[in-house]
């Protein structure tokens, strides 16, 4: 496949890093030789340093034969000028980040494909969801419903009232048991886990389940008396957090740290005041906090654009009780240092944005992908194809890569898991988690 990327900024070397893994012949394209640089040594790929919005720069890169066109730079305008371009000189298909919400209404569509951007990506509405979804259960990591909730994987860390640890997965997750364990992030290493591989202390394990199986599994993971998410503090009134107020459940009470006086005022037209306190203070003042009810908060929310102080807020949140902490960090270097600092859920809109895009350039029926990133592994649906590998052997027989597990499946609607026995059949939506493995020898299984 011939794709091009406009902007070598965190999404575009993100995304440059998934491709690494494949074979796709990958064109960069930035006006600065310094971002360039740093990327080409890394990544098996072609830079060109020059202005995207030239005819020529596209021809030079070979716009003509692209299969896709994505522009992600930080300048809204300049990407969809540069998809339009692209579009007329005989790309595929081309994608633009915005940064405005309004353009992703559904009914815009057709005009945007008039004018030859074929999709639109707003990061910031990735994150809020997933910080939405994260607050709807305070014991969890991380959460990913798969085929509108039929299956569930939890991303749980792992205490010492944990009732499973110890324990070889063989004895604990058995055809019948109502669980599978794909995946434990241990310290620095990621281990898809085998039958002797047991759950230790402090583990961060992925669960894979149907939906009314959660409250089982809350049980053995010793999460029961953690309470539910009523009230939330955020810090921060950036987009992100305009749209993950919009998401989460009516039922909760929110309340935003927003130093600007004028962002405030703002705010308060944005969102819904009747559940929503906007407050011009700094989220870090502890005064400030104890003053607002934090010993009353269940989650805290850091949203700032500086990583080091949603970090160090989060921190203080939790020294202050509040059991469940969400941060935004968009550098990617200090990713695992919040993770070994136990900070809770980290929100990555870059990493989110350019797992979105990669699904694209799948050959297989991909429905949905998602980088993880405190296990820096993927997990994807594939839809199994009449006559595909995928259908003609049972699961322990396919001969699956190393690094490579199926956690379950959609079958019309209804979510299963699966075991070494279990066949698959075509229209089955299957749900593989990836460690360290280039993505397209999976979906070889399923094309």
């Amino acid at each position: 496949m011939k794709i091009i990327i406009v902007g070598a900024y965190a999404i575009g070397t993100h995304l440059a890093k998934l491709l690494s893994r494949n074979n796709h012949d990958t064109v960069l394209i930035d006006s600065d030789e310094e971002r360039l640089s740093n990327v080409s040594s890394d990544y098996d790929l072609m830079t060109i340093m020059a202005s995207p919005s030239r005819v020529r720069t596209l021809k030079d890169a070979g716009v003509a034969g692209a299969d896709l066109f994505i522009s992600v730079t930080p300048d809204e305008n300049l990407n969809m000028n540069a998809c339009m371009l692209a579009k007329a000189l005989g790309a595929k298909r081309t994608v633009a980040k915005v940064d405005n919400y309004e353009y992703t209404d559904p009914k815009l569509k057709e005009v945007f494909d008039k004018v030859g951007i074929t999709s639109l990506i707003y990061p910031e509405n990735l994150a809020a969801r997933d910080i939405a979804n994260g607050l709807k259960m305070s014991w969890v990591r991380q959460r990913w419903d798969v085929h509108e909730g039929a299956l569930i994987m939890l991303g749980i860390k792992l205490r010492s009232t944990c009732e499973i640890l110890n324990e070889p997965l063989k004895d604990l997750c058995k055809p019948e048991s109502p669980y599978h364990i794909v995946a434990i992030k241990r310290g620095e290493e990621t281990i898809i886990p085998r039958g002797d591989d047991v759950l230790q202390l402090h583990d961060l394990a992925y669960f894979m389940t149907t939906r009314n199986y959660i409250p089982y599994i809350r049980k053995i993971v010793g999460k029961e008396h953690y309470v539910d998410v009523k009230n939330v503090m955020v810090m921060g009134g950036g987009a992100t957090a305009v749209r993950a107020i919009s998401m989460m459940p009516q039922y909760m009470n929110v309340k935003v740290f927003e130093t600007s006086e004028a962002r405030c005022e703002l705010l308060n037209e944005l969102v819904d005041t009747d559940r929503v306190m906007v407050i011009h203070g700094d989220g870090r003042d502890l005064a400030v906090l104890q003053e607002e009810g934090i010993k009353n908060t269940q989650a805290f929310v850091a949203l700032t654009g500086n990583a080091e102080t949603n970090i160090l807020a989060c921190l203080t949140a939790k020294r202050l009780g509040v059991r469940k902490t969400v941060a935004m960090v968009e550098n990617f270097d200090y990713a695992s240092m919040a993770e070994s600092l136990d900070i809770g859920t980290i929100i990555n809109k870059k990493a989110l944005a350019a797992s979105y895009i990669y699904q694209m350039m799948l050959d297989a029926d991909v429905n949905n992908i998602r980088f993880l990133m405190s296990a820096n592994a993927d997990v994807a649906e594939f839809t199994a194809q009449q006559g595909s590998k995928v259908t003609k052997k049972r699961v322990f027989e396919l001969g699956l890569p190393k690094g490579a597990t199926i956690g379950g499946l959609v079958r019309h609607g209804e979510g299963q898991l699966v075991s070494g026995g279990t066949q698959i059949e075509a229209g089955d939506i299957v749900v593989v988690f990836c460690y360290n493995i280039n993505m397209t020898k999976i979906e070889k299984f399923f094309r």
